[in-house]
């Protein structure tokens, strides 16, 4: 059902989920950082790590979820020139850093963009850019929407000491995933949607994060895999990595669980 080596495969009929940045908030390297992981991501870059981001494409449409700040050089990799319609999780920078150079684009190309969040993601975003309400049509989608042929539902979720971020449920004939990059902690009332799912993308940004919890905002894998062994999706790919994570190294995750690194594809196909 679903192909993590998908990054071969071409056919226009096939859903496919393109992990276009798996990077926490800072990204990786670190300017200022000279770690091995850091000094592998500037070398041969398996480490190398945009802000967390992903797209969706299949023969009913696609989008982007998060436009942070690597947003052109995402597109510029992806040979793209343009994206018409993106789902946003929160406000955070490195979620919306990227709206006014896809705002700009839309100016120079005369083509409405799409930006879906929940409202007050939308109030958030439209008291940092003022503008962008000239080139995006902003869409509240606290009831949910359809979109690219998906049937998409957010909630609220806990992001720790940053707030409050929003994890997506997507669903098609034979398939639910869903992708939620910035949370921990999760109370029972929001781990709910999270089972009986054919794939979890989750975000964390360490496999043991030493920091004292009350400051933290994402799991940790250690985290994760408890959280995983409650819902119980059939797969789950990690990402929002720090420069603590090397996908180099063996961390003994359970067979159904991977790390994404930059570019990673999987299909996303009906039963």
């Amino acid at each position: 059902m679903m192909d993590q080596n998908a990054d071969q495969d071409t056919d226009q009929n096939i859903d496919r989920l393109v992990f276009t940045g798996t990077g926490d908030a800072m990204g990786v390297p670190r300017v200022y950082c000279d770690c091995q992981v850091c000094e592998e991501a500037r070398s041969t870059g398996a480490n190398r790590r945009f802000r967390s981001s992903v797209s969706v494409a299949g023969p009913d449409g696609e989008f982007m979820i998060d436009c942070g700040p690597d947003w052109r050089t995402q597109m510029e990799l992806a040979g793209k020139r343009f994206i018409r319609d993106i789902v946003i999780t929160h406000a955070h920078f490195d979620h919306i850093g990227g709206l006014p150079e896809w705002a700009d684009a839309c100016r120079w190309l005369e083509i409405k963009g799409q930006l879906y969040a929940p409202q007050e993601v939308i109030d958030i975003i439209v008291r940092q850019y003022p503008w962008l309400d000239r080139h995006l049509e902003m869409h509240p989608i606290d009831q949910g929407l359809s979109l690219a042929g998906w049937g998409i539902k957010g909630w609220k979720v806990n992001h720790g000491k940053n707030g409050y971020s929003y994890a997506y449920k997507l669903s098609k004939p034979g398939i639910t995933w869903v992708y939620c990059s910035d949370s921990i902690g999760l109370p029972e009332d929001q781990k709910q949607p999270l089972h009986g799912l054919d794939l979890l993308v989750l975000g964390t940004s360490f496999y043991k994060e030493e920091a004292e919890y009350t400051g933290r905002s994402v799991y940790d894998m250690t985290e994760a895999l408890e959280l995983l062994a409650e819902v119980k999706p059939g797969r789950t790919i990690f990402t929002h990595m720090s420069h603590d994570v090397d996908v180099r190294k063996d961390y003994g995750l359970p067979e159904q669980v991977s790390v994404a690194v930059m570019g990673y594809t999987v299909s996303l196909t009906k039963e």
